[in-house]
């Protein structure tokens, strides 16, 4: 509790309506509750420090060997002093941007709905239903996605033309949606060069970002101004003209943030990604084709069977990914933190 202490003013013969001086006496609560809060600041900056610490320095023996090399060898052969995650990187990247490209309009949807159109009565529990979206194990969408999304994916309807084969068939002109060795049109053609591919990762990684971008974009919508809210209206402004004009210029700067904040988690995903992808090394470019990879199922799948170096080889990997994170994060800090009330709208 901070005692406030004002002091009148002395008199002057100028003038006797001079401003009081005022003095903050902050009483031993005030002290205790401002050093517990500044300690855990401090503590939260320590852990992060010690841990890029601790990869950095589990990493020097695979630095060492392979240097900047690490960043642009596409194989993992430890033993031969060949390794590197070249291949993984642009996996993890590719990943990452399936999942926002599919996730962002998901949760802009879901927290538009909740913020402006949801029934009060009806609003606390789509907000708890996202939320608890979020506290899902990250296997169970693995699963999810392993044994029921892409079965199901891959054959839809009674003519078996499921959402990656559609891509294959009629963007497959663009480098991204080509499958080498495949034919789309081929009506007997198998599918498994579609499985385990980036695509149906990054799906499975999109339903797991959701909640997040949907959950910081929900608060940040319903920060709105109430008076610019009102003003658009009176000037004869329709519900989505009102959102168009007011709520998502308002709210630009935190879906931003929040978008990136989803790419944080996306880009450090695991488990999800290892049970679904077929792993490979190399650089695949092509998001509908058999094959793939993410730094962080790299070191799931390879942690068990490694010797000294392939371990600090892995911390490498971890390290990479970890100030990969790192930077997204601070980014979507930023942004957020440059977000203020009314600053960006229109009405």
């Amino acid at each position: 509790m901070t005692v406030v202490v004002m002091e009148p003013a002395e008199p002057s013969a100028a003038s006797t309506d001079r401003p009081r001086r005022i003095r903050q006496r902050r009483t031993g609560s005030d002290l205790l509750f401002r050093g517990v809060i500044r300690a855990g600041g401090l503590m939260v900056l320590a852990i992060m420090l010690l841990v890029g610490i601790f990869l950095t320095l589990r990493a020097l023996p695979a630095l060492r060997t392979m240097g900047w090399r690490f960043l642009t060898v596409q194989e993992w052969d430890p033993a031969g002093a060949a390794f590197g995650v070249a291949g993984v990187l642009v996996g993890t990247v590719l990943i990452g941007m399936v999942a926002i490209v599919i996730a962002v309009p998901l949760a802009t949807g879901a927290a538009l709905y909740i913020a402006e159109y949801a029934p009060r009565r009806i609003a606390p529990v789509l907000v708890n239903v996202v939320d608890l979206m979020a506290a899902v194990p990250s296997v169970v969408y693995g699963i999810w996605g392993l044994y029921l999304l892409q079965p199901h994916l891959l054959v839809a309807g009674e003519q078996g033309e499921g959402l990656p084969r559609w891509l294959a068939t009629y963007l497959g002109w663009i480098p991204l949606f080509r499958v080498d060795g495949y034919d789309p049109r081929d009506p007997i053609g198998s599918n498994s060069a579609l499985t385990g591919s980036t695509f149906v990762a990054g799906i499975i990684v999109a339903m797991m970002v959701t909640p997040i971008i949907s959950s910081v974009m929900r608060e940040v919508f319903s920060q709105a101004p109430v008076g610019e809210r009102e003003g658009a209206f009176a000037l004869g402004a329709t519900k989505w003209g009102m959102i168009r004009s007011v709520v998502l210029p308002f709210g630009r700067g935190g879906m931003i943030g929040g978008t990136m904040l989803g790419l944080g988690r996306a880009l450090g995903e695991t488990i999800g990604v290892f049970l679904v992808i077929s792993f490979v090394f190399v650089i695949q470019p092509h998001i509908l084709q058999n094959g793939g990879g993410s730094i962080s199922s790299l070191i799931a799948l390879r942690y068990a069977e490694s010797n000294a170096i392939g371990i600090a080889g892995l911390m490498a990997a971890g390290l990479v990914l970890f100030v990969m994170t790192l930077l997204v994060n601070f980014g979507a800090g930023l942004i957020i933190n440059r977000s203020r009330s009314g600053a960006a709208s229109d009405a």
